[in-house]
């Protein structure tokens, strides 16, 4: 066992965990998934999981942790589409959104007290919306060109799944930059600033003791080199090996997946 691995998860009382390509694929947890969980419970850690995609609600996330067997106290989500609300919620008071985004975001932003007003919005709110039509796409482009102030959830390029990869909202993104020539003013969620005091927050830890796992380096591997958590890369979901020798962000500790973990963890 690799002494210097051990000491590193010692001091990690709390796991921020990805979910698609880190926790499962599609509909399935990833081979150990929930036998990680429960080393957690057993070495009296704590996991909270943090999602950057935002085409579905907290709610339903939970929904889909339980019926993949995952029970209390690991059943708290916090999603870049809750990060999203409360960011707009402060800087946008009182104005209007134009959404790109599913219902499930609309209702759990308006939840929120977020107002979504397609019709007359002060500003531009970009999800992950698996309902993509042309349409969307030419209205959504016709306001950030005009100049309205436009904020996107994540930067995620591809969702991964169990068949492959489908695109996510940095695709989408790409396509209303070439349309008109902008970027994003703010982006929320990993590597960003905006979900992890969120997540901090409901997790009731410092970052010095938690550490972020995931499957993407400039995402999940970012936010914990960023702001001070231990950055751990799994190799179950989207990059490889060969994608982390060749970026310039380098994860704290690489393991192939979630339960590689568990003897360190256990062997304290």
């Amino acid at each position: 066992m690799d002494e210097t691995v051990r000491a590193r998860l010692r001091k990690v009382r709390n796991f921020m965990l990805d979910m698609d390509g880190t926790f499962y694929l599609g509909d399935n947890p990833i081979e150990g998934s929930l036998d990680f969980l429960e080393a957690l419970r057993r070495t009296g850690r704590q996991a909270l999981f943090l999602t950057n995609n935002s085409s579905k609600n907290a709610g339903t996330y939970v929904k889909k942790l339980q019926r993949m067997g995952v029970t209390d106290p690991f059943l708290r989500v916090y999603t870049s589409g809750q990060a999203t609300g409360a960011y707009v919620r402060k800087r946008f008071a009182g104005q209007r959104a134009f959404l790109l985004g599913n219902e499930l975001l609309r209702g759990e932003l308006e939840s929120m007290g977020v107002c979504v007003d397609n019709e007359r919005p002060d500003y531009v709110l970009v999800g992950f919306d698996t309902t993509l039509d042309y349409a969307k796409m030419t209205r959504v482009c016709d306001l950030v060109r005009a100049g309205l102030p436009y904020v996107a959830t994540h930067p995620d390029f591809n969702c991964p799944t169990e068949t492959g990869f489908i695109p996510d909202i940095g695709a989408i993104m790409a396509f209303i930059e070439a349309s008109t020539g902008r970027k994003a003013d703010v982006i929320v969620g990993k590597p960003y600033g905006g979900i992890v005091e969120g997540a901090l927050e409901m997790a009731g830890a410092t970052a010095a003791e938690s550490a972020m796992v995931g499957d993407r380096l400039y995402t999940d591997v970012a936010t914990g080199v960023n702001f001070g958590m231990t950055a751990i890369l799994v190799l179950s979901g989207e990059a490889t090996r060969a994608d982390m020798e060749a970026s310039p962000v380098k994860p704290h500790l690489v393991f192939d997946r979630l339960s590689d973990m568990i003897p360190y963890l256990e062997a304290e």
